[in-house]
């Protein structure tokens, strides 16, 4: 199986700071919907990893958390893709679980479901968090300046892990996916 896993807000979609509280607040980045479906298309199954502290600091409920999801798996399922899961961390920062990405909670659960290993699975990422999450459990990171990449961008010479600090920098999904398919040619 070609897995691959990727963040949600700043990455699939547009992000805001005031959080995505519903279906309607939640717009596809341009490209990123065609991008998922052009993985599905090569043979990947894509799965979401994505925070969503909204939910524990009460900004939405799970119903709109659900909504908004069936919006995404909707778009990407009309482009001819599918997401074969979201997993999600409704925690606070403050929260210690270990879930909240840079934790590697989410991957972990990923790893169980679909029975396989993570290592040199590609995780597309608009954060240090998710470079960190990856890494962790031995996922190629690729940082989209899309979202709030490209402030992080500036910050990776600082890493100290050597594969976060060396990761590959796209300007978008549908970037990033052109190179990774070009790759497997």
């Amino acid at each position: 199986m070609k897995l691959i896993i990727l963040d949600r807000d700043g990455v699939i979609n547009q992000d805001s700071d005031a959080y995505i509280k519903s279906a309607d607040e939640w717009q596809p980045i341009p490209g990123s919907i065609d991008a998922i479906a052009r993985l599905c298309s090569a043979g990947y199954t894509v799965v979401v990893a994505t925070n969503q502290s909204g939910l524990g600091r009460g900004l939405f409920d799970l119903d709109d958390l659900e909504a908004i999801h069936n919006k995404m798996c909707e778009l990407v399922e009309a482009a001819g893709g599918h997401i074969a899961g979201i997993y999600y961390c409704p925690h606070l920062p403050t929260a210690g679980c270990t879930c909240r990405k840079p934790a590697p909670g989410l991957l972990d659960a990923i790893a169980e479901d679909f029975s396989t290993s993570l290592t040199g699975v590609v995780f597309i990422g608009d954060s240090l968090k998710d470079l960190q999450a990856g890494v962790e459990r031995q996922c190629r990171p690729i940082l989209l300046r899309t979202g709030k990449g490209a402030a992080y961008e500036r910050q990776l010479a600082d890493e100290a892990n050597e594969q976060v600090r060396n990761a590959q920098v796209y300007n978008d999904l549908a970037e990033a996916v052109d190179n990774l398919l070009k790759e497997r040619n």
